[in-house]
């Protein structure tokens, strides 16, 4: 039998993991493994697999690879007759530098080493978000789309290039190249979307739904990808000029509304169902509000700000492509079905570790307060209106300071408890339910998410404080002295009116953007535009200097 070699670069990464296995399963591949930790360390999960018996025979292999040393891609490719670029094995999102070198340089490199090797068959990678910037929705998208006009993160800029350069290295020195860009991948080793929908569901987050719920994903199992890409190593080695210098949509020919799809995820393992709907437009704007202060303070670490917004934006557009290209000229068709409840059971238990610390605070009572904030239990919701209202006027309008109205209604809560652990179990037909011990206590993890807020809190604090002490940022500088000016106008003035007011709002607002989102979302794009406008022409205006 003739044995043809095979290199997986990333090869240890998620998809790298599932096509290494698949190759082995092949009995005419040799597969040399290429990743850039030192040595192969196998986990658990893979002693059963075909991994361990194929090393010990010699039809597996591993290579220390790091793509932006040439030598080493040499070393590990001579000889074989397909390359799979799969993953560059990036360590930190928030290095401009070592992610460009290590996607754009480093698929330069494999290129370049390629070429030197004589290699036949490149094949990458890529990404269905190279096309898709989440300003617009995307229904059944094919192949002609170009290119994202502007990216939204880093990642998927880099991915775009590193695309554009294998595919315009087809037909050189004989190489041909292809590039496949598979969508929403997920599956066991998924380190983005899905376990991020986890932890947030662990926080109690998951139980928001933003916008209308009605947006449509395409979703592709790991072992599709793996499946496609071996698929396009067929068709290349055919040498179908439909195939070679192209690029492919891969998904799992499946449509689902994205909420669908997490609702399914989050039951299986265990959580509630999203069921509060958020509005769409004032989730995208706090998104965007949050990541403006991120980078106006200059944090060097984003905290997650990234991976949150991109979750935001595929939660709120619809991304669905069409597969007929895939399908008719490499010979996709999708392996594994997108049967959830199958799948999903493999992927690990994210911890908490993976999300920013600013995003875990808010727990099993950010759904509570949703619910009575958006009336959706009217009784309750009113029960609370009509309880801070009582509190507002105890405190602001009783004619006693705050100190003594705060004494006597402690005194009023411990009277009353007091009589109420007096009272027979049944007074006239009616029960009296006692209050258990537990109604008093704080769980652990909320006192954890507490002190956990508090300390991001603290933290952001020292962060402004630090670059106030630099002197160098006047911007900051103005914004800090502004807010305290009217921070401290209000709390002298205004203190009891402004209370006043955000209580009324907070159980208005909130229910009535609900309920005309479409038309206060049209009022406030009309007054952005309008205000656009006016600023250009003031500008126009202006003398010149």
């Amino acid at each position: 039998m003739n044995l043809r070699t095979c290199v997986v670069i990333g090869g240890r990464g998620f998809i790298g993991r599932s096509l290494v296995l698949r190759l082995l399963k092949l009995d005419d591949r040799i597969v040399r493994i290429a990743d850039s930790a030192q040595s192969l360390q196998l986990d658990p999960s893979e002693t059963n697999s075909l991994l361990p018996q194929a090393l010990s025979t010699g039809r597996a292999s591993y290579f220390h690879v790091d793509v932006r040393n040439k030598p080493q891609i040499i070393n590990a490719i001579e000889g074989s007759s397909v390359v799979f670029f799969v993953e560059a094995g990036t360590s930190s999102t928030h290095d401009f530098y070592g992610c460009y070198t290590l996607i754009v340089q480093g698929a330069k490199n494999v290129i370049n080493a390629c070429r030197e090797c004589k290699v036949k068959r490149l094949i990458y990678n890529s990404s269905a978000d190279v096309v898709f910037d989440g300003s617009y929705d995307i229904h059944n998208g094919d192949e002609s789309l170009l290119y994202a006009w502007k990216f939204e993160d880093m990642l998927t800029d880099l991915k775009a290039q590193a695309e554009a350069l294998f595919l315009f290295a087809n037909d050189i020195d004989g190489l041909l190249t292809c590039a496949l860009r598979p969508s929403n991948v997920f599956g066991p080793g998924d380190t983005e979307i899905i376990p991020f929908l986890v932890n947030q569901a662990k926080f109690g987050w998951a139980k928001f739904i933003i916008g209308s719920g009605n947006n449509m994903s395409d979703f592709t199992y790991v072992e599709n990808v793996a499946h496609a890409l071996i698929c396009a190593d067929e068709a290349l080695d055919s040498r179908m000029v439909s195939v070679s210098g192209k690029a492919f949509f891969i998904t799992n020919l499946e449509p689902v509304k994205f909420w669908e799809f997490v609702s399914r995820i989050l039951e299986d393992l265990g959580y509630q169902r999203p069921m509060i709907k958020l509005p769409a437009m004032l989730v995208w704007y706090t998104v965007l509000l949050v990541k403006w202060m991120h980078a106006k303070m200059a944090s060097t670490k984003l905290n997650g700000s990234a991976p949150l917004h991109g979750v935001v934006r595929l939660a709120l557009r619809t991304s669905t492509f069409n597969c007929s290209a895939a399908q008719k000229h490499i010979g996709y068709s999708p392996v594994v079905s997108l049967e959830v409840q199958e799948n999903i059971r493999c992927i690990p238990t994210p911890t908490l570790s993976s999300l920013p610390a600013c995003c875990i605070y808010g727990g099993a009572g950010a759904g509570a307060v949703a619910n009575i904030l958006l009336w959706r239990d009217e009784k309750k919701t009113f029960t609370c209106f009509l309880a801070l209202v009582l509190l507002y006027y105890w405190f602001f309008f009783s004619g006693r300071t705050f100190t003594s109205s705060a004494a006597k209604l402690l005194l009023l809560v411990t009277v009353t408890l007091l009589g109420h652990a007096f009272l027979p179990s049944n007074i006239l037909g009616f029960t009296v339910e006692r209050i258990s011990s537990s109604s008093f206590e704080i769980s652990e993890v909320d006192m954890t998410n507490l002190v956990t807020a508090i300390a991001c809190m603290w933290n952001r604090v020292v962060q402004v404080t630090r670059a106030l002490a630099q002197g160098e940022d006047w911007n900051l500088f103005f914004k800090v002295a502004v807010s305290l000016y009217f921070l401290k106008v209000i709390s002298s003035h205004y203190l009891t009116e402004a209370i006043g007011v955000g209580l009324v709002l907070a159980f208005t607002s909130f229910f009535v953007y609900e309920q005309y989102e479409e038309e206060i979302d049209g009022i406030v794009n009309f007054l952005v535009n309008a205000m656009g406008t006016a600023m250009e022409l003031l500008m126009d205006n202006l003398p010149p200097v």
